[in-house]
């Protein structure tokens, strides 16, 4: 296939509303890629590159004027699959000036679109409303396969490629070959929000609750005397953590897959931040590291325990089977009840030793691999902060024709503001059409994606925590932030400072 019809379906699914359109676009140009095509055409119509990193950043991609686009292009599929796959095997002196070079070499037998294309797909901006649910759903549509089966599939798997492959070439048939099997991780299962205690019990009944964690979390697959540790993108990590090697070949049973996180504790028990933990999975990381910087891994699920496959087993009778292969002080403290006033304490106990607040799970589900279950609710304390826009990108999908993604500024007391990052969530489509007028009256200039804006518009930002960041030039962030509202009654003056900012940042 041409690369500009792949391009063209992206667009077409960008400019549509509504699933079933966006599905249909999707499954058509499943059928016309070439059998070796499709499941790299999968993976890029779900907005990831088959080959993960390779080597181009933001800066190298957007912080140089591309070339001029080519008027007409006949660059293939397999041609730019190919390109890309080269620049990402480049390694040794030179090779970032070979790259960018040969990168550029690519854009200029490109189209604009297919530039556009290109590099939001290479940093991972690919924003057009074609996630890994929807492009499953194309491929199950387009073999004829059943939606369920696909995305279980895919659970199974890992691999939005591979499932790609097998469904488009043999069906639902070829769906046969994805089973839970050590050594081959799954998604985790993902949680929604609750905003009480209260709230959670209301939605669950009678729950379990365990303290939420703020580590790394991680998938450990035993089979005999092999351990392997698994990130939640699915990356092997195991060669970083042998302490939690260790304690996994220690357990009883022989084969067993677990769900857990891993953190740095201090001495008295409390955790380090967050990004204290992940600097143990640095790419320097020695064994050094792991004597200076000891991580404890704490298990609250069990996906398997021998022969017993419990992806589909209730709740309750995981927790059973964790309970009986891992010891107490590697299992999540957990409560279950249905009295507010119980788990309420249980929510303040947990603050109170320095965790996120608490999970509540529903003692009937099953686990959700990839989802974001309805079993599983979160229940966390907030910051927030008012801060200033100072731009904000064009929305794509659903989002099409608003100013979305805000890029956010903390007020410099030496005068101007600070961006500490950007975010789009939290916003509803009457605070985007709110925010695309007023923003539109602020624009200064714009390079076509982001509009500048004059720094003038307040706005309410809840998130986790703040941590530092090599990114901005604050050197500091917001982790999972989200807009609270729009507050035009105050003045940028009146927004937090970058010292007040820097001072929530844990130590």
């Amino acid at each position: 296939m041409r690369f500009a019809e792949l391009v063209a379906t992206s667009l077409a699914v960008q400019a549509v509303r509504g699933r079933r359109k966006k599905t249909d676009a999707l499954s058509a140009c499943m059928l016309r890629l070439d059998p070796d095509e499709r499941p790299i055409g999968a993976s890029w119509l779900a907005g990831a590159l088959p080959q993960g990193r390779i080597g181009l950043g933001y800066a190298a991609v957007f912080g140089i004027a591309p070339p001029e686009p080519a008027s007409t292009s006949d660059i293939t599929v397999r041609e730019v699959d190919a390109a890309l796959t080269a620049l990402g095997a480049l390694s040794g002196p030179g090779s970032t000036t070979r790259r960018l070079s040969d990168w550029r070499a690519l854009l200029a037998r490109a189209t604009a679109d297919e530039q556009a294309f290109l590099g939001r797909l290479v940093v991972g901006e690919l924003r057009q409303g074609a996630l890994d649910g929807l492009v499953l759903d194309a491929i199950a549509d387009a073999a004829q396969a059943p939606r369920d089966a696909v995305r279980r599939a895919h659970m199974l798997a890992g691999d939005l490629c591979a499932v790609a492959a097998a469904t488009l070439t043999d069906g639902a048939a070829g769906l046969s070959r994805f089973q839970l099997t050590v050594g081959r991780p799954v998604h985790p299962m993902l949680a929604q929000t609750a905003a009480t205690v209260e709230d959670a019990l209301a939605r669950l009944g009678t729950a379990a609750f365990e303290h939420k964690l703020d580590g790394v979390r991680v998938q450990v697959h035993r089979d005999g005397d092999a351990v392997r540790v698994y990130t939640r993108a699915l990356h092997d990590v195991t060669a970083r953590v042998p302490e939690l090697v260790a304690l996994v070949r220690a357990l009883p049973n022989r084969r067993l897959i677990l769900d857990g996180e891993l953190l740095a504790l201090r001495p008295d028990g409390t955790p380090h931040p967050f990004q204290t933990t992940m600097s143990r999975f640095g790419r320097t990381t020695s064994r050094d590291d792991t004597v200076a910087l000891p991580l404890t891994p704490v298990f609250f699920d069990a996906l398997l325990v021998d022969d017993a496959a419990l992806l589909d087993a209730p709740a309750s009778a995981r927790a059973a089977a964790l309970d009986d292969a891992v010891p107490p002080a590697h299992r999540m403290p957990r409560i279950v009840t249905d009295d507010p006033a119980v788990a309420a304490s249980f929510y303040e106990d947990a603050l109170a030793a320095g965790h996120e607040g608490v999970m509540a799970k529903g003692l009937d589900g099953a686990y959700e691999a990839g989802a974001r279950g309805e079993a599983w609710l979160k229940i966390k304390a907030v910051h927030t902060l008012d801060l200033v826009i100072l731009a904000a990108e064009w929305g794509s999908g659903r989002r099409q024709g608003w100013l979305s993604n805000l890029h956010l500024g903390a007020r410099d007391p030496a005068g101007g503001f600070v961006m500490l990052g950007k975010t789009f969530k939290g916003l509803t489509d009457e605070m985007l059409a709110w925010q695309t007028e007023r923003l539109s009256a602020l624009q200064t200039h714009t390079d076509g994606w982001v509009v500048y804006v004059r720094p003038e518009l307040v706005v309410e930002v809840a998130f986790n925590d703040v941590q530092q960041s090599p990114h901005y030039p604050g050197g500091v962030a917001l982790r999972f932030a989200r807009v609270k509202a729009h507050r035009p009654d105050k003045s940028p003056r009146d927004a937090d400072t970058l010292d007040a900012v820097r001072a929530l940042r844990p130590t």
